[in-house]
């Protein structure tokens, strides 16, 4: 993850200076009462596992991790507005989102939730079981942090942050090769499958690009580092290990202190995306936290 950041930022530094995968069972596809906030689609039957997909990824990247874990419970996928083929919504877009997953939640009566969540799934994760810790079990944290823009851009205030800023009016205004570019220099980053590059560049580029530029924003201004104490469920944890493991781990330590009941594990070769980079290891250590812990 901090290669990441890093990567990121040297790209808003480099523009701001310059031109100022098969599944068998059975599955539907819902809209939601919150309809233009996010699609959903479930799989099987049973007490609620809800995959959360991190920013402009589809739910589809979950499919694998469904069909291996074997959880024997109702799966439910979820892709974000403005992405995945999904019309935007009005900004705020993370708390947006987040309101109405949590709505989802209590309009369908679920309790006994399990949250699997990667990147800014991991956020909305934490948001949803500190906001319902009653009617969730356990949550899988996978490569998010409470607040990424501490590492990314130390002490530097969210108020720095706006829809309306220089950068991001650079941003809007990229033609789409540019955005390309950039989606191509983000991907290589995430990943070490090449396969995979080509495809987690592609779900970049074809994004709704207001939603992309401002959703971002929303995410360089969010901290939840204040809501980790409200969180009552076991949590695990999943980071990644490039290109530090150490190093890694100490922001996990030092971000999630106030999170009560977690454990945190690292990765031992993989990038960003840690599920398509170590499948086999990233089941099983899910399904020992899921099904073997008690």
């Amino acid at each position: 993850m901090r290669k990441l950041i890093r990567i990121i930022t040297l790209f808003i530094i480099t523009i701001s200076s310059t031109t100022s995968f098969g599944q068998n069972k059975e599955a539907t596809l819902d809209k939601t009462t919150e309809a233009k906030a996010f699609t959903v689609e479930t799989v099987g039957q049973g007490e609620p596992v809800l995959y959360l997909p991190g920013f402009a990824t589809p739910g589809s990247v979950w499919k694998e991790t469904v069909e291996n874990l074997k959880l024997e419970r109702k799966s439910y996928l979820f892709s974000y507005a403005g992405f995945n083929g999904n019309q935007p919504i009005e900004m705020p877009w993370y708390s947006n989102i987040k309101n109405a997953i949590i709505n989802y939640v209590k309009d369908n009566n679920m309790s006994n939730i399990t949250i699997v969540g990667h990147s800014m799934g991991g956020n909305l994760a934490v948001d949803i079981a500190a906001e319902l810790p009653s009617n969730v079990s356990k949550i899988i944290i996978v490569e998010a942090l409470p607040c990424m823009r501490e590492v990314m851009m130390p002490n530097v205030p969210a108020e720095n942050f706006y829809y309306e800023s220089p950068y991001n009016k650079q941003m809007l205004e990229m033609d789409a090769q540019q955005f390309k570019n950039m989606a191509n220099i983000m991907a290589a980053n995430m990943t070490l499958k090449e396969d995979k590059k080509v495809i987690i560049a592609n779900w970049i580029a074809e994004a709704d690009r207001k939603t992309w530029v401002y959703g971002y924003t929303d995410l360089l201004k969010l901290d939840l580092r204040n809501v980790l104490d409200k969180v009552k469920c076991k949590t695990l944890i999943i980071g990644a290990s490039f290109p530090d493991v150490k190093i890694a781990k100490e922001n996990y330590e030092k971000q999630y202190a106030n999170l009560p009941n977690k454990t945190i594990v690292m990765a031992t070769n993989s990038k960003h995306f840690l599920m398509l980079d170590e499948p086999e290891w990233f089941y099983k250590t899910a399904t020992d936290f899921l099904v073997n812990e008690k």
